[in-house]
């Protein structure tokens, strides 16, 4: 019989007030993922999407409740970038990349301090990019590629570290449709092989249905937690 796989990622009666507590972004929420999940955060604008996000992620704190990385308690900045840099990858939706630095730099950028030698560094980062198909580009600025070629160089940084969870902050929100399929494609490859849980916040029905379970928050609120599209396939 088989073990059910660990948490890597646990928010417990999380909730987030702002303005002193007039606005509520987030009520009393609740959330186990555990390794190798592939989870979709749905729900419309405004719903607490973002603020979820960052709190997944030690951007922001919760006003009451506990997050626990890989089973540890998160409850300061100094071990939130300790937990970022060891067991959590992070992809925005506007890529962030560093425009003095090219592409292969970039992935370089998130194995300083965890990889020791820079020839280790640049052969992981060419390895990362070439894994997803950005072979040419190593040495190309981010301003000299196209928006899903951004975003992949960003998913490969997010790699770099071998993260336990990955969190997708709408990767297809600026992308066209033939680079986002490229780009959702991408971010599957890398969890199937990879076997990290795999986050994505999204508004969007069509990327939400790659993913094997499905979260919805309205109104700062979860009201609905299951199986998604790809699991009912």
């Amino acid at each position: 019989m088989s073990s059910t796989p660990a948490p890597v990622l646990e928010l417990v009666d999380v909730s987030r007030d702002f303005d002193g507590g007039s606005i509520t972004a987030l009520a009393g929420v609740s959330i186990t993922i555990r390794q190798g999940e592939s989870v979709a955060i749905v729900g419309p604008s405004g719903s607490g999407k973002s603020t979820l996000l960052n709190i997944l992620c030690g951007l922001d704190k919760p006003t009451r409740g506990r997050v626990r990385v890989m089973g540890r308690e998160a409850g300061n900045a100094r071990t939130w970038t300790e937990l970022r840099a060891r067991h959590l990858g992070i992809v925005f939706q506007n890529f962030h990349l560093l425009p003095t630095l090219s592409a292969v730099e970039n992935v370089e950028v998130a194995l300083m301090g965890r990889v020791a030698s820079a020839a280790d560094r640049r052969a992981r980062a060419r390895a990362l990019l070439a894994r997803l198909g950005l072979e040419r580009q190593a040495a190309q600025a981010p301003s000299h590629l196209s928006g899903g070629e951004r975003q992949r160089v960003a998913i490969a940084r997010a790699l770099a570290n071998n993260p336990q969870i990955l969190v997708a902050d709408e990767p297809t929100g600026s992308l066209d449709r033939a680079s986002s399929k490229v780009v959702i494609e991408t971010l599957l490859a890398g969890h199937r092989e990879g076997g990290h849980a795999l986050v994505i916040v999204t508004h969007d029905a069509e990327v939400a249905s790659v993913c094997a379970r499905e979260i919805e928050i309205i109104d700062g609120r979860v009201v609905r937690d299951g199986p998604g599209h790809a699991a009912l396939r």
